[in-house]
């Protein structure tokens, strides 16, 4: 699987796009909410990651969802919206995703740290599965995962423990650990229960794990 996150442009586009503002991975400037796709089809998306990247174009939604039906592979999508867009990005995505996810493929698992964006898409498209995302430990966790009906969770690698993994497992939830490039560390969170490791190393890792006859991997945006 892929990882990627999507929020919408000015004109109510889907695209692939990790921050809010265009600065850091495009030669563009401003933010995402307030610019056109049209803008942002013209901008440069790869020359700021490595030369042989140059000229790289922002992709849209269903533009990767054809992609990923090319290759077989099946994605978490993380709804990162724009602020004040929660649900707005959520009825896009379930909307876009009913019409133009591939058939062939395992359902999208839908991610978020909004919890807007999370109930919405219960409510829009209940088949999909959801999974909740959090930095450190919420109080609420659990009773948020209950109410989105999510059925993962997915922490930071550097704040999850043995005794919290342990937790979410013994409440039945799958548990996907982001964003781990040691493979050591990749083995010890499989050891606390870890269903899905989230990389930007998947090569590293896999390898690792294929030395270990252990299952594949989620790969992060860079």
């Amino acid at each position: 699987m892929v990882e990627f996150d999507v929020k919408l442009t000015a004109d109510g586009r889907l695209v692939v796009m990790h921050d809010d503002l265009l600065d850091r991975t495009t030669d563009g400037k401003g933010a995402v909410a307030d610019t056109p796709l049209e803008t942002i089809r013209a901008l440069d998306a790869g020359a700021w990651f490595a030369p042989g990247f140059k000229g790289s174009l922002v992709p849209t939604l269903e533009e990767t969802a054809a992609v990923l039906g090319e290759l077989g592979l099946s994605a978490n999508i993380e709804i990162k919206p724009n602020p004040g867009q929660e649900s707005e990005t959520a009825v896009s995505a379930a909307e876009l995703l009913a019409r133009h996810w591939p058939a062939r493929l395992p359902a999208p698992v839908i991610s978020s740290f909004a919890r807007e964006s999370l109930a919405t898409m219960r409510d829009r498209a209940p088949h999909l599965p959801r999974g909740l995302l959090v930095w450190e430990k919420p109080s609420d966790w659990s009773a948020a995962a209950r109410a989105l009906a999510c059925r993962s969770v997915h922490c930071a690698a550097q704040h999850l423990t043995p005794d919290w993994a342990a937790e979410i497992k013994r409440q039945g939830y799958l548990l996907a650990v982001y964003t781990v490039n040691d493979p050591d560390l990749a083995k010890r969170l499989r050891r606390w229960g870890a269903d899905s490791i989230i990389t930007d190393r998947p090569g590293a890792l896999i390898r690792a794990e294929d030395q270990a006859a252990e299952p594949g991997l989620m790969r992060s945006p860079a």
